[in-house]
């Protein structure tokens, strides 16, 4: 299969899913920064029908499960999905292209949409809002992270109201670096396609870093106390 072929998603991740796994569970930026707050913005989650899509090595899903929630998911890199597996055993776990149909939901079928940190791999969001929007029963939720608009045109430069791609290599996974590609969006281009889908957007997080933040990286605090890596956003269908 050429590269052409295989998303973004897998081609960023498939190379270093046992590293990403081990490092993201306790580190700085995912698991005391990002995992937070993302999930501050959860509604009670106990009996609740949940897709977790993109859902990595599977710690939303683990948390979901013991809160009570009814959790399908699915993420497209094969070794996450076998690693989410082995975090969840019993849950439906299915690899999945978020850039193709969620043709087995079924409408309303849910009603909470998770997806963190996946948004940044996805060519057309307006698509896949759409196909969340009618998966979620009405007055479910849709909540999801994304890199943040204004710290990503601080770092990649371009012209800001322009959907550019990009590349950056990241650190703190060992050897070989891994260099992740994806795309960087305009605040309005990341939030319209959302409303235009038929959600509403009742709260929108840009996190501070914590004390635990602090603790586990100085230096990561330091950077993310002046600006936000991330932006979190919860959403209904009304």
């Amino acid at each position: 299969m050429s590269n052409e072929k295989i998303s973004l998603g897998e081609r960023n991740y498939a190379p270093f899913a046992e590293r990403y796994a081990a490092a993201t569970e306790t580190n700085a930026y995912n698991g005391h920064y990002e995992r937070p707050a993302t999930l501050s913005l959860l509604p009670e989650v106990a009996g609740l029908r949940v897709l977790d899509a993109a859902c990595g090595p599977g710690f939303y899903t683990e948390w979901l499960i013991c809160r009570g929630a009814r959790v399908i998911a699915c993420d497209v890199t094969p070794a996450m999905v076998e690693i989410a597996r082995k975090r969840n055993p019993g849950v439906e776990i299915r690899r999945h292209d978020l850039e193709q149909p969620l043709g087995w939901l079924a409408d309303s079928a849910v009603d909470l949409v998770l997806m963190p940190l996946a948004l940044d791999y996805i060519a057309d969001p307006a698509r896949l809002f759409r196909e969340f929007h009618r998966v979620t029963s009405p007055g479910g939720f849709l909540v999801f992270s994304a890199g943040h608009p204004m710290t990503d045109w601080l770092i990649f430069g371009g012209a800001y109201y322009d959907t550019a791609r990009h590349a950056i290599e990241w650190k703190g996974f060992g050897e070989p670096k891994p260099v992740i590609d994806g795309y960087r969006r305009s605040l309005q281009d990341t939030l319209n396609p959302v409303i235009e889908a038929g959600y509403v957007i009742e709260r929108l997080l840009e996190p501070r870093p914590s004390e635990a933040v602090r603790r586990v990286n100085p230096e990561s605090y330091a950077k993310l106390a002046e600006k936000p890596a991330f932006l979190c956003i919860r959403a209904r269908k009304l």
